[in-house]
This record gives C-alpha cells, sequence and structure tokens, in this order.
C-alpha cells in the first residue's frame, strides 16, 4: 500500500543564528572525484584497469588534484590497478591519489601495502555511526562504534609510519552522517582527531557523507554548520563532504554544505553512484562558473568528458543532464527560439561585456558544445527559430515577414511527419517553396526605360515577353503580367538587399504577390539590383493559379 504514515520528517537542527544563508561561494571547493572508486562500485560492469586507466587520465586532464582511485584492499582489480598508477609512474607529482579502506586491520595492512612506493596519498577510513547502524546492524551502542574509529585511525597511524617516504593524509568519515546524532558525530570525530593530532603537523580530512539523503537541503547545511562550530579540532582539518542524490537535492545540499563552513567536495563525473547518483562535480562546478567563479576544473570539452564517461560506464549521459546533455542548450519553442535570436545579435551589436543572452545561461561555446544545436525545429517551433537556422547555417537572411511565410511551410512538414527536421531539409523546404522556378518563368533579359514620371519595363523569358508601364519596374513588371493574363496584381512586401560588397555582390529580393485573392510569394538572387526583384515577380507569379491555368491551356 501507498501510505505516508509509514514515514515520519527528518528532525531538524535547533541552530537559531545560523550564518550559512547569507554566504556566498566566491571561491571554488577542493575537489576530490571517487568515479574510479564509488562510481565504479556502482556500475553493472565494473571498470577494467584499461577502462580505469583511461578515466584516471581524463580526471588528470581536468585538472583535479585528488582523485580516490579504489578499494584496494576489497578488490583485486583496484589492487592492480593501484600498482599500474605507482609501477608506471602514472601520477603526475601535483597529484594525490586517495584510497577507501574500512576500520579493520587486515584490509587497513593491504591498503598501505597497495600504496607502497605513493609520494602522497589519503587514506580514508569510515565505518558507520547511524543510530539505525549501530541498533540493527551492528549491535553496539555508541562507545563500541567509537572503539571501532579510535582503533581504525591508530592503525592508520602505526602502518603509515612503516612508509615514512610518502606523504600521507589521513581521513575519517562517519559513514551515513546524516543518520547520526549530531554531538555524537562530532564525539566520535573529536575522538579520532585526538589518535592523528593534526595540531602538530598530521593533515586530516573529516569528510561528512550524507550516504542516504535524508532531509532538505538547508538542514544538511545546518548539520555542517553546526558540526564545524563545535568540533574541538576544526581549525587544523578540512571538512568534505560527500552527498548522495536519493532526494535529486546532492548538488544543492553540497553548495549549502560549503556555504556552511566545509572546505572540500567529493562527487563524480556526470554524478554516476549509487541508487540514483553521487553528487555530479560537473553540475556543481559549472554551477559556480556560470556565476563567474573559477570552478578551477577544465569543462571546455564537455563531448570529449561524455565520451569517455559513457564508455567507461557503459551508462549513457541523459539528454537533459545538466549542462553536459546534448538537449541543454536546444530550444524547440518557437516563443524561445525567437528570444535567442533577437538576445544573441543584441549581445554581438552592443559586444556587452558579461554573457547575457536569453534561455542561454552560459555560452555554450564554452564547454564545446555548436550553435548549431542550440536551435532545432519540430511542430512546436516558431517563425524567429527556422529563420534562425537559415541565417545560421546557410547565411540566408530574410525580411520578417518572410519569417512567417517560411515557418508555415516548415511547420506543416513536421506537422506531417511528426519528427523533428534538420537543417537541411529546411533549406530543401525554403528552395522549393519560394526560390526554384520553372524555366518558362526563368528571367532571360529585360530592358528598362525612364520617360518623365513613367517607367517602360520589357522583361523577357524563354516563351514570352511581357512589357508594361509603372512609376518603377516592379509596377510595370505587374502591370504587364494582370493584362496578359486578365487579373489583378497588387505587392503586399517587396524587400531587397546586397549580398556581400563590392561590384560582384549579389542581390536578393523577397516579394509577396496578391493574384486575384492569392497570396503568392518568391525570393530571388541576381547579379545586379534590377535583375533580382524582376525575377522574383515572375517567379511568385508562376507559383498562381493564374499561371497554372494558363499553363494547362
Amino acid at each position: 500500500m501507498f501510505d505516508h504514515r509509514k514515514y515520519r520528517p527528518f528532525p531538524a537542527i535547533q541552530l537559531q543564528d545560523r550564518t550559512w544563508p547569507d554566504k556566498q561561494i566566491t571561491t571554488a571547493p577542493d575537489w576530490c572525484s571517487v568515479d574510479l572508486r564509488d562510481g565504479n562500485q556502482a556500475l553493472i560492469n565494473p571498470m577494467s584497469v584499461e577502462k580505469k586507466t583511461g578515466l584516471f587520465q581524463l580526471l588528470v586532464k581536468l585538472g583535479f588534484k585528488e582523485i580516490e582511485v579504489g578499494f584496494p584492499a576489497a578488490s583485486l582489480p583496484d589492487y592492480e590497478f593501484m600498482r599500474k598508477l605507482i609501477d608506471e609512474a602514472l601520477i603526475p607529482d601535483d597529484v594525490t591519489i586517495q584510497v577507501l579502506v574500512q576500520a579493520r586491520e587486515e584490509l587497513i595492512k593491504r591498503t598501505f601495502e597497495s600504496l607502497r612506493g605513493a609520494k602522497r596519498a589519503v587514506v580514508h577510513v569510515y565505518n558507520s555511526t547511524s543510530t539505525v547502524q549501530r541498533e540493527q546492524v551492528f549491535g553496539l551502542d555508541c562507545d563500541g562504534i567509537t572503539a571501532i574509529a579510535v582503533q581504525g585511525a591508530k592503525w592508520l597511524k602505526e602502518y603509515a609510519a612503516q612508509h615514512p617516504n610518502t606523504e600521507w593524509t589521513f581521513q575519517y568519515s562517519p559513514e551515513s552522517f546524516t543518520g547520526t546524532e549530531i554531538d555524537y558525530a562530532i564525539e566520535v570525530c573529536d575522538a579520532v582527531i585526538d589518535v592523528w593530532q593534526p595540531q602538530n603537523g598530521q593533515q586530516v580530512v573529516i569528510n561528512l557523507p550524507s550516504t542516504v539523503e535524508m532531509s532538505t537541503p538547508n538542514i544538511f547545511a545546518d548539520q555542517v554548520e553546526y558540526f564545524c562550530r563545535n568540533l574541538k579540532g576544526r581549525q587544523h582539518v578540512r571538512i568534505c563532504l560527500h552527498t548522495h542524490n536519493d532526494r535529486g537535492c546532492a548538488v544543492a545540499a553540497a553548495e549549502l554544505g560549503v556555504m556552511a563552513g566545509a572546505d572540500r567536495v567529493e562527487g563524480t563525473l556526470m554524478g554516476n553512484g549509487e541508487r540514483t547518483g553521487n553528487m555530479d562535480i560537473i553540475t556543481m562546478g559549472m554551477n559556480l562558473y556560470s556565476q563567474g567563479v573559477d570552478p578551477k576544473l577544465d569543462f571546455s570539452n564537455i563531448p570529449e568528458i561524455i565520451a569517455t564517461v559513457e564508455h567507461c560506464n557503459e551508462l549513457p549521459v541523459p539528454a537533459r543532464h545538466p549542462w553536459a546533455g546534448e538537449l541543454v542548450y536546444t530550444a524547440f519553442s518557437g516563443s524561445h527560439q525567437d528570444a535567442i535570436r533577437k538576445s544573441m545579435a543584441y549581445h554581438a551589436d552592443r559586444q556587452l561585456p558579461h554573457w547575457e543572452v536569453a534561455y542561454l545561461p552560459i555560452d555554450p561555446m564554452d564547454i564545446g558544445r555548436e550553435y548549431d544545436a542550440v536551435v532545432r525545429i519540430n511542430s512546436q517551433s516558431g517563425k524567429g527559430g527556422v529563420a534562425l537556422v537559415l541565417e545560421r547555417d546557410y547565411n540566408i537572411e530574410l525580411p520578417k515577414w518572410m519569417h512567417i511565410e517560411l515557418s508555415k511551410v516548415v511547420q506543416k512538414a513536421t506537422e506531417q511527419t511528426g519528427q523533428e527536421i534538420t537543417p537541411a531539409a529546411i533549406k530543401t523546404l525554403y528552395d522549393e517553396s519560394f526560390v526554384n522556378v520553372e524555366q518558362p518563368w526563368v528571367v532571360s533579359g529585360y530592358n528598362i526605360h525612364t520617360d518623365a514620371d513613367r517607367v517602360t519595363a520589357l522583361v523577357r523569358t524563354a516563351d514570352a515577353a511581357f512589357e508594361g508601364q509603372g512609376a518603377g519596374a516592379i509596377e510595370a513588371l505587374c502591370a504587364a503580367l494582370s493584362k496578359a493574363h486578365q487579373c489583378e496584381i497588387k505587392v503586399q512586401h517587396f524587400d531587397e538587399y546586397a549580398l556581400g560588397e563590392g561590384t560582384t555582390a549579389q542581390a536578393r529580393a523577397c516579394v509577396a504577390l496578391d493574384v486575384d485573392g492569392e497570396h503568392c510569394c518568391a525570393v530571388a538572387v541576381a547579379s545586379d539590383t534590377s535583375a533580382a526583384p524582376l525575377q522574383a515577380i515572375l517567379s511568385a507569379f508562376s507559383r498562381s493559379q493564374i499561371s497554372a491555368q494558363a499553363a494547362a491551356a
């Protein structure tokens, strides 16, 4: 039965003078990737040593300075990978590797064996401290759990002393921190810190894992601030966060946790991890980037990152993944497309110092996305988006009234298929509907004569010649067509502009005619400013029923 009464709300921390809501993140935290450990253990098919090596190299390339590479005491592939990194000198001098181990001596011993010869390493020891784990899994009281943590801390100190040539950092996690009474979490961490004595120079990290996300992010931030305030050795340790995404708020919890005083954040690329995943470092890093804060990680080639992560994890990156997904910079909505088009033009014309474009929180080019993905067309798209595709991909700029004409044609095609339409298909529809003209209606020559305020135009095609008079060449040709086909022609819209500069520049003319009440449009490009509008008039007329009837006769 779906019954909410089966559950109870998570208790809030009584922290009336909290300060984190007034804080702002102005510098990136220390990052630690756990893709190769936490991410790997959540995969259907764990990574091979080869895949782990490739992902490690990507993490180094992105700029990670701390990377958790595995659980070498619990897995032979992890042990072999650890040895490969050290024996083949694959760890850059400015990168520190991290390994995880339970607070058990035989595992700690093997962990230090795996790290033999490392220049610098973080050994991350943990044991479960939550109320549920104590009561239901271990059957121990708080003193019993603390004894496990303290003994684990002592073993780390003892085995590290056997390898004096390595620079060691000790890290402790009260696993399921969020499910642990806050004062007891502080008590057990104080006990571990007393063993390690960071005030005397030992580097220490205290990790606060939201092993299972149990509350709203603000409550987690309260826990972190309360913890930081009351930990005895706070000034001598780095506080780290490791949030999971069970409630979909792992990134928000990490951000608020940093505002609450944390120094370091663990997570994975694209958020891969157990259950609903780990904290997504790309999302949090790009969140900072979008606010003008240097994330200290290089996400300039998101396509490469996605390709590597999908290959190593054998899991697809969702198309709507924040910042990185294939469709996150794509607009199908007509109003969105029009706003993007106008906003980008405004931005370019005024050379604004900061990026301020409608619907695009960052410049997609910054992370390796091309502008051709920003606007894509389906039946929901509008005139602005269709016009932008022609401008962007084919350098075809149309007057605003033509946007409507073109979008009608494209929308009809997409409604018939029910699918997205490609830029090439839009260009084909544009050509077929407005540009292409049958041979009998192609201008083969013309002569324009001006006498006082009257213009006489003689326009020849392969099959006919049309001569008429008017205030200008366009009016004169329309008069000739009206006389020849016994119809009424009105020019509703006309626009012409040069394509390029200099004597070799072409002209594009766009025209909309009313032929006996029938609406007809056409576009023509010619080598001079007189031929283009004359051809546009003939092309538009050729699309009318009057011309079709004449051809049939």
